[in-house]
C-alpha cells in the first residue's frame, strides 16, 4: 500500500535540507576567509607590533612578518611602546642586534701618540749661500771650464781676470818699499787693500818683487754653481755677482703639513723621513722652522726640517715622506669607526640600556691608529656602537630622535607651530599613537566650532609621542595647515 506524503510534511523536509545546506556552506565560506580577516600576530611577550621592517630599507613597512623582498635576512617589529618610555632613543631587538653585527665598545681613556705624516721634498739650505763678486773692474782672460749645477770643493778656480787698475797701485808700493821709509811704504800697501786686492795677492807682490796685475776668481766654500755670469773675452765692473754657490753640507726638508693639523706641531719637535731614493733608510731630523704663509691652493703650511747631508747623497727635489714624533698624550678614546660624519657635525651611536640607542653629538680632536680623541660630547665608559651604527642611524632619523647635543641637555620636543595658524588647545584622550600620528577623542574646540569628536591628527615633531601611550589624557594644541590638523604641543594631564 503506498502512503503518500502531505503537502506540510513535504514542505518541512525541504525546509530541513536547505538548512543543512546553508550550514555546510556557511562553514566552508568560513575556512576560506578565515585567514583573511587575521589580525596581525602580536609578540609572545604581548607587545603590540605596529609593523616590520628591513633594517637595510627600514622606510618600506609591512604588515606580516617574513623574509625581506630585499635582503636574505628575516623582517623585524616595531614595537607600539618602542616610540614611548622615559628614555629617548630607538629599541633594538637583541636577536635583530645580533644578526646586525652590531659591536659596542666602552669610551675610555688612554694616551694618544701623535702620529702626523706628511709629504716633502729636499731643498737647498739657503742660509748656506756665498756670492762671488767682482772686486775691480778688469778683462777677463781665462775660464776654467765651470757650468751651473757643478759641484765644486772650496778654492775651486772659475776664472783669471786682469784688472789694469791694479798694476800701477802695485808698482808704486813696490818704488816705495825701495827707498825705506816703512811709514810710507805702510801706506802704501794699506792703499793696495783699500782697492780691493786679497791678502795672499798683497804677499805673492811682496814677495815676487814684481806687479800681478792678473787675479783668479775662485769659489769661496764648496757646494753647487747655482748661477755663472763669467765667460772668456767679457768686461766686468767693481762689484758684478760672477757666481752664486750653494753648499751642500746640509739640506732643507720641506713638508706640506694641512693646516687643519698644523698647530700639533713645533720648533725642535722630531721628525723621521724616508726618501724613495733609499729604500729602509731612515733619516732624523728636528722641525727649525715653520713657515708663516699658507698655500692657498692646497691649504698647507710648510714645515722646514734640516737634515745633514753626509757625502752629498741628498739632492734637492728628492721626494720623501715625514713622520713627526711627539710623546704620548692622555685623552678620552673611541675607534675611530664609531663615528658618523655628517658634513656638518660629527654623531656617535650610544648603547643605551634594555636595548634602546640613541646618536649624541660629539667634539673630536686628534686621530691616532684606529682611535680618534673625543673633547666633548662623552663621558668615560658609556658605551657606543662601533659597527652596524649606520642602521641604527637611520632607524633613529625615521623615528625623529633627537641626537644628544654636547653637553648632554635634552632638547626642547615642542615643534614650531604654522606662522600662518594660530593653535587651538583642548584635552583628550589618546585612542592610537604612532611615530607620525595620533588619534584622539577630544573635547569640543568652541573656537572654531568644532564638537567633541574623535579624529586623527599629525605629529608636528615625532618626538612629541615619547612617554605616552593608549588611555592617557593630555592637554594638546594644534593648527589647521595644509597637509591636515597637526598637534604642536602634547603634554600628559597629571591625576587621570
Amino acid at each position: 500500500m503506498t502512503h503518500t506524503a502531505s503537502p506540510k510534511a513535504r514542505l518541512a523536509a525541504v525546509g530541513a535540507l536547505i538548512a543543512l545546506i546553508a550550514g555546510i556552506g556557511g562553514y566552508g565560506v568560513a575556512q576560506l576567509t578565515g585567514n583573511s580577516t587575521e589580525t596581525p600576530p602580536a609578540a609572545q611577550d604581548g607587545r603590540k607590533v605596529l609593523y616590520w621592517y628591513d633594517p637595510m630599507a627600514p622606510a618600506q613597512h609591512f604588515d606580516r612578518p617574513g623574509k625581506s623582498p630585499f635582503m636574505d635576512m628575516q623582517l623585524v617589529p616595531k614595537y607600539a611602546d618602542e616610540a614611548g618610555g622615559e628614555a629617548p632613543g630607538v629599541r633594538i631587538d637583541p636577536a635583530a642586534a645580533q644578526s646586525l653585527g652590531l659591536r659596542t665598545v666602552a669610551v675610555r681613556r688612554g694616551e694618544l701618540t701623535s702620529s702626523l705624516t706628511a709629504t716633502g721634498s729636499i731643498d737647498f739650505n739657503q742660509r748656506d749661500v756665498a756670492i762671488v763678486q767682482a772686486r775691480a773692474a778688469g778683462f777677463v782672460q781665462r775660464v776654467y771650464g765651470r757650468a751651473p749645477g757643478d759641484v765644486v770643493g772650496p778654492g775651486a778656480p772659475l776664472a783669471d781676470i786682469l784688472v789694469p787698475e791694479w798694476a800701477g797701485a802695485q808698482a808704486e808700493y813696490l818704488a816705495v818699499r825701495r827707498t825705506g821709509n816703512a811709514a810710507l811704504a805702510q801706506a802704501a800697501r794699506q792703499r793696495l787693500a783699500l782697492l780691493g786686492m786679497p791678502a795672499s795677492t798683497i804677499a805673492s807682490v811682496e814677495r815676487g818683487g814684481r806687479p800681478h796685475d792678473v787675479i783668479t776668481i775662485s769659489t769661496p766654500t764648496g757646494g753647487v754653481i747655482k748661477t755663472l755670469g763669467v765667460r772668456a773675452g767679457m768686461s766686468v765692473t767693481a762689484g758684478q755677482t760672477l757666481a752664486e754657490i750653494n753648499g751642500l753640507g746640509t739640506v732643507w726638508l720641506n713638508a706640506a703639513v694641512p693646516e687643519a693639523v698644523a698647530g700639533q706641531l713645533k720648533i725642535g719637535q722630531s721628525a723621521q723621513a724616508t726618501l724613495a731614493a733609499f729604500p729602509g733608510e731612515t733619516l732624523f731630523g728636528r722641525v727649525s722652522a715653520i713657515l708663516p704663509e699658507t698655500q692657498t691652493d692646497s691649504r698647507t703650511l710648510t714645515v722646514r726640517i734640516e737634515l745633514l747631508n753626509r757625502g752629498g747623497r741628498l739632492r734637492p727635489g728628492m721626494f720623501a715622506s715625514v713622520s713627526f714624533g711627539g710623546g704620548a698624550q692622555p685623552a678620552l678614546l673611541v675607534p675611530s669607526e664609531a663615528l658618523i660624519r655628517t658634513g656638518k657635525r660629527t654623531l656617535v651611536m650610544l648603547a643605551l640600556d634594555k636595548g634602546r640607542y640613541r646618536p649624541a653629538e660629539v667634539q673630536t680632536g686628534r686621530e691616532s691608529g684606529a682611535d680618534t680623541e673625543i673633547l666633548a660630547g662623552l663621558s668615560e665608559g658609556e658605551k657606543v656602537v662601533a659597527s652596524g651604527q649606520f642602521l641604527i642611524d637611520s632607524e633613529a632619523s625615521l623615528s625623529g630622535v633627537d641626537a644628544r647635543p654636547i653637553g648632554g641637555a635634552t632638547p626642547t620636543v615642542a615643534a614650531k607651530p604654522s606662522s600662518t595658524e594660530s593653535l587651538h588647545e583642548t584635552t583628550g584622550k589618546i585612542e592610537e599613537i604612532t611615530t607620525n600620528t595620533v588619534t584622539l577623542s577630544h573635547e569640543p574646540v568652541p573656537a572654531i566650532g568644532w564638537p567633541a569628536m574623535t579624529m586623527t591628527f599629525q605629529l608636528g615633531n615625532p618626538a612629541l609621542a615619547r612617554g605616552l601611550k593608549k588611555g592617557d589624557r593630555v592637554r594638546f594644541s594644534f593648527d589647521q595647515p595644509p597637509a591636515g590638523p597637526t598637534v604642536r604641543r602634547m603634554v600628559k594631564v597629571a591625576g587621570q
